[in-house]
């Protein structure tokens, strides 16, 4: 699963610009999170999307500039179909990201940056906001809209940088480790054995066969053909290594 794969399922069911501005903006969010790069992406563009959002799925149609704050204070009290869940809870988690976007670019005093665990606070709150977004939207295929949300709940990790289609592993891991926390960043997908190969090409391909054989007999992995994906198992083992770091 990938960021194009969620914009193409969103676009089943909201507008395909919605969708490509939500997810681009995520991953944008995320990113920076693991990196801890500070004033590159707009918090307030992410935020103004979920309210253009909320216009379209209660309107069919929605403001190329919304009034954010306006909206999302006032949604609460309206009469509208949405459940609470959006109505209130989603409305409140993005007014305090929206909150932290403009009221917190100010000087502080004493030596702790709150910039950091700011941006780590909106990263969980973007998670949690998309991850609604598509359980209320995607209600034809409740298998997929678990999937896709359990890709966006994958935590930002700083051990993993994508580059195009290759991922990089950063860390002293042994193999079997590095497999596992590559197979983790795509759960619950199947990877080919070529993409592990990619991911993985600083490893002899003699190392990397060992490890797959390995953990397919330790039932870490299954198999199908050339493909690879965790089991259960596989997933409890890779995020207690992540969780150890």
């Amino acid at each position: 699963m990938n960021a194009e794969y969620l914009v193409t399922e969103l676009s089943r069911n909201i507008a395909p610009k919605l969708a490509k501005d939500i997810i681009s903006d995520f991953i944008a969010i995320r990113d920076d999170c693991k990196t801890g790069t500070l004033g590159r992406i707009s918090v307030g563009k992410f935020v103004e999307t979920v309210v253009q959002i909320l216009q379209f799925l209660e309107n069919g149609s929605y403001e190329e500039k919304p009034i954010v704050d306006s909206y999302l204070r006032n949604l609460e009290s309206r009469t509208t179909a949405f459940d609470d869940n959006l109505r209130i809870v989603c409305a409140r988690v993005a007014r305090a990201v929206y909150a932290l976007r403009n009221k917190r670019s100010i000087a502080h005093k004493g030596s702790i940056d709150p910039n950091i665990y700011d941006l780590r606070y909106i990263s969980a709150s973007a998670q949690w906001i998309l991850s609604e977004v598509v359980r209320q939207v995607i209600k034809s295929d409740m298998l997929t809209a678990g999937k896709m949300i359990e890709f966006i709940q994958i935590p930002a990790s700083t051990v993993i940088e994508e580059l195009d289609e290759r991922k990089l592993i950063f860390g002293d891991f042994t193999v079997d480790q590095e497999v596992l926390i590559l197979l983790h960043s795509y759960y619950h997908d199947f990877i080919s054995r070529m993409s592990i190969r990619n991911s993985l090409d600083r490893r002899s391909n003699s190392s990397i066969s060992n490890s797959l054989n390995n953990l397919y007999k330790e039932k870490l992995i299954h198999r199908k053909e050339a493909e690879y994906k965790l089991t259960q198992e596989g997933f409890k083992k890779s995020q207690q290594i992540l969780c150890q770091i």
